[in-house]
């Protein structure tokens, strides 16, 4: 099993974990309604997804 030989310091941490960022989530508009909506979610206006109906709205 590894096992590490020394105590990583808090500065060297905190450096590895300055890197971890979260990004905003896709915004995209509807093709059939023209509503914003979440990528890769059936729409919640019209309740479309991949121009197909899913939802009953």
């Amino acid at each position: 099993m590894a096992v590490p030989k020394r105590k990583t310091s808090r500065s060297n941490t905190r450096s590895r974990r300055s890197q971890w960022k979260t990004s905003a989530a896709a915004i995209v508009t509807c093709a059939n309604c023209r509503e914003k909506k979440l990528a890769h979610t059936a729409c919640p206006s019209c309740g479309t997804y991949a121009k197909r109906r899913v939802l009953d709205v």
